[in-house]
């Protein structure tokens, strides 16, 4: 099962959105399937040895682009250059934030040079992630979004999470709305998250020729792989400012790649 994104642009911001391919009904069935066990078994298939060209292409596609384009063009580098804040609103039962902040724990772990974290205060934060149950979606995202936008949103696709980012004229993301369904089974909730919140970094396209990436449409993960890991090292590394054109980042991937690969080698016990 896999996830299918896209991105909608406006002025200033552009949308993530994610839906399953398991029809409405199925979801209870899904559920059950897609266990702990699951997400054990794709850990332990997972591939995590991959050649700088697997990596650089990747990191441009994923980065650069996207499958739905309106008035803005997706052709420079974004990402936060401020703390990221995230601060969670649970609208529905099962009340899931602490599963969220058990993420994004792990997500502030495996990026080096990013300073992530939940705030209890909603002022303070650049990210918010909104939970909710499946049938109270298109009413949320008609009010994060008005709808005129939501009816775009539906007419792409159905989806079951998404996410919002704006960012200024230089490209630097300002604030990112996530919106996630909590009732459709723990693999779900923990595909969907992962991905969004990963997404609201600032990755904004979803390729699928990239067959080792969660931001692929054919690809559901659960957790934070370690090609994953490695493209959000590259992109959140000093080096590499919003702003910067496909060329410039091509240019300085090489002399990054190396340092990259270190840190994520020492966070997943791999061999260096």
């Amino acid at each position: 099962m896999g996830s299918r994104t896209i991105r909608l642009f406006a002025p200033v911001a552009l949308l993530s959105l994610s839906a399953l391919w398991a029809p409405a009904g199925a979801w209870n069935n899904a559920a059950h399937a897609q266990s702990a066990k699951e997400t054990s078994t794709r850990r332990d298939a997972e591939l995590k040895t991959f050649t700088d060209e697997q990596v650089i292409e990747g990191f441009l596609k994923i980065t650069f682009g996207a499958e739905l384009r309106a008035e803005r063009r997706a052709d420079r580098l974004r990402k936060f250059e401020v703390p990221v804040r995230l601060f969670v609103t649970s609208q529905a039962e099962p009340d899931r934030r602490h599963q969220i902040a058990e993420i994004v724990a792990d997500i502030g772990k495996r990026i080096r040079n990013i300073d992530i974290a939940i705030t209890q205060v909603r002022s303070e934060a650049n990210v918010i992630v909104t939970l909710v149950h499946d049938r109270d979606l298109d009413t949320k995202i008609r009010s994060v979004y008005g709808r005129e936008r939501a009816r775009k949103i539906q007419r792409s696709l159905e989806p079951q999470c998404l996410a919002g980012i704006t960012n200024d004229d230089r490209y630097r993301i300002q604030h990112s709305e996530v919106i996630l369904v909590v009732d459709a089974g723990d693999f779900v909730f923990y595909d969907c998250a992962y991905e969004e919140i990963l997404q609201a970094l600032g990755p904004i396209n979803d390729d699928n020729s990239v067959p080792w990436t969660m931001f692929n449409d054919d690809v559901s993960m659960g957790f934070f792989d370690v090609y994953d890991q490695i493209l959000l090292n590259l992109l959140y590394d000093p080096r590499l400012r919003p702003g910067m054109t496909q060329q410039e980042t091509r240019e300085l991937l090489p002399k990054i790649l190396p340092d990259v690969r270190a840190f994520v080698a020492g966070t997943n016990d791999l061999p260096r």
